[in-house]
């Protein structure tokens, strides 16, 4: 009777290792709703429907560059040129549409196709030139805005369409940009998890080689990776002119590295072949929360930033401490998946 009732003891109680899988798995919703109940009683107007409004406003321009984000450090890189594709398509609406929707189409469709193009730029860089992504889409990102003030000469005509300015507007209880973060949350996750594609950025994210030898095309799957993170620059660059309501070449500062941050919070290895959307979602709500409860506070900027790295830092640890003891290492796992690829791959021409 006791060695069962010490048995029983044992099947219920949690290893360690479970509970850093869950942890890693769910800690980011605990540290949320810790959050949240920290930042009310921090400051009682926290939970004012004024507030909640503006920070789900706020919110959505950051996840909505965010998803793009996430594609790509999923696939092993970074993209630090999404703030200045924002700026531009925030410049770019304005000057063409010069507030009026008689063109606000086809500077939707520029917008984008621009978004697209320094995405596409900067996987060729990346893939066929082997150049660090770090280093190529910040040097993208200078480039961009080199070439945005030498065409605007620093002087910005025009604003945003009437139909841009809808886009970041408050209907009720219903910020329109949280009902566009909403959509396009939806679609990049089906596209994440349920589609061939989906699975090949994380196999290229996991380990590149091995994905390479069971015939992924990995500098493809990169590329498109990129010019999807622009796609959703450009966009969230119009939503924040139709906030801002009119363009102005600051516009997108500081969403390098904040889309970044929310990615990684949320749970995706800067590594990569690890992480997913609903994960960044949760790490753009931390992000925005961190932000607005030091506004609230009165907090100078300097502060702000502190607040962001150590956020930063400590995910970042936290994530690499779990992984290593509660996953194990998968050095050894993709080592034996490639030399066993290389053994079949070598049969085959063998038998040819």
């Amino acid at each position: 009777m006791e060695t069962s009732s010490k048995n029983k003891r044992k099947k219920f109680s949690p290893s360690i290792n479970q509970i850093k899988v869950f942890i890693l798995e769910h800690g980011i919703y605990v540290f949320l709703v810790l959050l949240i109940l920290l930042s009310s009683i921090l400051s009682p107007s926290f939970f004012k429907t004024d507030n909640i409004l503006n920070m789900l406003r706020s919110a959505a321009v950051l996840g909505i560059v965010s998803i793009g984000q996430t594609y790509v450090i999923i696939g092993g890189g970074a993209d630090l040129s999404v703030g200045a594709t924002m700026g531009t398509a925030a410049i770019l609406i304005s000057e063409i549409t010069k507030g009026e929707n008689n063109n606000v189409a086809i500077g939707i469709i520029a917008c984008l196709l621009v978004g697209v193009f320094i995405g596409l730029i900067n996987g060729l860089l990346i893939t066929k030139r082997n150049m660090p992504p770090l280093v190529v889409s910040l040097g993208m990102s200078i480039l961009v805005e080199g070439a945005r003030l030498a065409y605007t000469q620093g002087i910005i005509s025009g604003r945003p369409a009437p139909f841009i300015r809808e886009l970041a507007k408050i209907h009720g209880l219903f910020p329109v940009p949280l009902i566009i973060m909403v959509v396009l949350f939806a679609i990049a996750s089906i596209i994440l998890n349920h589609s061939p594609y989906g699975r090949k950025l994380f196999a290229v994210g996991g380990n590149p080689e091995a994905a390479k030898y069971s015939g992924i095309k990995v500098d493809r799957t990169v590329i498109i990776s990129y010019m999807i993170s622009g796609f959703f620059a450009a966009l969230a660059g119009l939503v924040l002119s139709g906030y801002i309501g009119y363009g102005d070449r600051y516009l997108g500062t500081g969403f390098n590295l904040d889309s970044v941050a929310a990615t990684i919070v949320g749970g995706t290895s800067f590594e990569g072949g690890m992480g997913g959307i609903g994960g960044t979602i949760v790490g753009v709500a931390i992000m925005t929360i961190l932000f607005n409860i030091t506004l609230m506070l009165g907090l100078p900027i300097n502060v702000q930033l502190i607040v962001k790295g150590l956020i930063i830092i400590a995910a970042v640890l936290m994530y690499s401490i779990m992984q290593t003891s509660a996953l194990g290492s998968k050095s050894n796992g993709a080592n034996l998946l490639i030399s066993r690829i290389k053994s079949k791959v070598k049969v085959r021409k063998e038998a040819k």
